[in-house]
């Protein structure tokens, strides 16, 4: 018997339970119908997620000669048509509604004197189509508008860290997931539709745009269940992170390259010149890249903000970061990539459904297609409306259902301190699955994550290991999908890079997925068979 089976105290049920509370979850739960009952349950508190940091804004083809068809391109273009055209065309033609719901339910957007949006450039943009708030603090804006506007059938659970689904051994349902609350107790969140929206794996790095909470939690939830990951190698870098003192402190907007930012030497000169025609607005992998190189080489490099006007009041979130960390941004400020997007993640249809009947994934932890090999700015939080919106219409047309199902737990004889350390495993995707990889470097991590028997922490039973241990663990699957993934991509492509196969090979890689599933153990099997028996 494990532990946790003496100590679960409660269980929990509702038609829809989330996993996650950034603005996927929040729009999914705003928008499923009054007589169905959500919950969501989020690993800290409501706020605490990428969705909160989001700076830019939400990408939409509503300038006056501005297009659908134009941002259709744009995120092909930035996505190495690795996209899934039908899904782009749906999502950028939706764009435009879904910014007129959201004003239309009160959200406060920036507007200028005569009461019209103010649109923002971004990189790899073809027009200034970035809605946003607060200046420079779209996601907290959002998210202020959905915490302050929540429905009545909904129940929130902070503090609440998921880490097991339970799936029915006669049909293969997913009915539920395992938590543990602040005091590491057990609770049992039963429902018919599990939703996945917990975002990307950002935090498997040592420099990093992303909350602390964000360590592919959702992502080893699934692949532990027998979800289908695919694209995992393409990990998005942001440009421009603050830097300091060997360390990445936060983001620095897109958005201020395209306000006039500059990226330049320690001389000054700009290092953009010649490396892509759109120069400082270039699509975010090939930013990244040439910072890199920059560094790698031990040559600094800053964002020259002098042709920014205004620029604490058009960016006050940028410059009290600043501030805060002893730079003046009147001058340059020092940056460095860091990782910042999961363009891969769990597979689904258009929908959100998973090959796991029951469970489905939404926003960043979800892979549709829509961002391709490289996620086109400000097309994050777009996705994260619209998948919510989209998977709520489609469980508000289902009938109610109550069904019975068989859970068993499996035993663990795993101790917890076979489990590598939190900063080793950031320190080691940095360093060999980061910005630039290789086929050298990709096996040795690999190996590194394998002698701490990660494959068996990919099937053991977590009961009897604490919050703190069990994230160590998602974050060593995480780990070890994106270097498997990034190995057998054997091109450069987006936000994966190989020194060694440094250029696209679109004879052989064009459209090609990558999918990874884990074989469901044979004992697992044994019990289903004897279950239909």
């Amino acid at each position: 018997m494990s532990e946790a089976k003496g100590m679960v105290i409660m269980m929990k049920k509702s038609d829809v339970l989330v996993i996650g509370s950034g603005v996927a979850a929040f729009r999914l739960a705003k928008k499923i119908r009054e007589n169905m009952n959500v919950i969501i349950i989020t690993k800290s508190t409501l706020k605490d997620g990428n969705s909160n940091l989001a700076q830019g804004g939400i990408a939409a083809a509503i300038g006056r000669i501005d297009h659908p068809k134009k941002h259709y391109v744009d995120t092909l273009q930035a996505g190495r048509y690795h996209n899934n055209r039908e899904v782009v065309r749906e999502i950028t033609e939706e764009a435009p509604r879904l910014i007129r719901s959201l004003l239309d339910e009160g959200c406060p957007f920036d507007r200028d004197e005569q009461g019209e949006l103010v649109l923002g450039m971004e990189g790899a943009h073809s027009e200034k189509r970035i809605v946003h708030g607060g200046g420079d603090a779209t996601g907290m804006t959002v998210m202020e508008h959905f915490v302050s506007n929540l429905p009545k059938n909904l129940i929130v659970y902070e503090n609440m860290f998921a880490y097991e689904l339970m799936i029915d051994l006669t049909g293969g349902k997913c009915v539920g997931v395992k938590a543990k609350d602040a005091n590491g107790k057990v609770v049992h969140f039963f429902a018919e539709h599990v939703v996945i929206a917990t975002g990307g794996c950002g935090r498997l790095y040592s420099h990093t745009s992303n909350a602390k909470t964000v360590t592919g939690d959702g992502i080893a939830l699934a692949y532990r269940a027998g979800a289908e990951m695919t694209d995992m190698e393409f990990i998005q870098f942001h440009p421009t992170l603050l830097y300091v003192g060997g360390q990445t402190r936060g983001l620095v907007s897109e958005a201020v390259r395209g306000e006039g930012g500059v990226l330049v030497d320690d001389t000054g000169q700009s290092i953009m010149d010649g490396v892509h025609p759109l120069a400082d607005l270039a699509p975010r992998h090939i930013a990244a890249q040439t910072i890199y190189g920059y560094l790698r080489e031990g040559n600094p490099v800053y964002l020259d903000v002098s042709r920014v006007e205004n620029f604490s009041k058009r960016f006050p979130t940028v410059a009290a970061l600043c501030e805060r960390n002893g730079i003046d941004w009147n001058d340059r400020i020092p940056v460095a990539p860091g990782s910042h997007f999961l363009m891969g993640g769990i597979m689904t249809d258009p929908i959100g459904r998973t090959n796991i009947d029951g469970l489905y994934a939404i926003g960043e932890a979800a892979a549709t297609g829509f961002h391709g090999a490289n996620r086109l700015a400000s097309n994050s939080l777009l996705e994260g409306l619209f998948m919510g919106q989209k998977l709520a219409e489609w469980i508000n047309a289902q009938p109610l259902e109550k069904a019975d199902f068989l859970y068993e737990e499996q035993e663990s004889d795993l101790p917890p301190d076979s489990l590598p350390e939190k900063a080793d495993i950031q320190r080691s995707m940095m360093n060999h699955v980061g910005i630039a990889r290789t086929e050298t470097g990709l096996k040795k991590h690999i190996r590194w994550l394998e002698s701490f028997q990660i494959n068996h922490w990919m099937e053991a039973n977590l009961d009897h290991l604490k919050a703190e241990e069990i994230e160590r663990v998602f974050m060593g699957i995480a780990a070890w999908l994106v270097a498997d993934s990034a190995l057998k991509r054997t091109e450069s492509r987006g936000g994966h890079f190989r020194l060694d196969y440094p250029c696209e090979n679109n004879h052989v890689w064009t459209g090609k997925q990558i999918i990874q599933r884990k074989k469901r153990m044979e004992r697992d099997e044994q019990i289903k068979t004897s279950v239909a028996t």
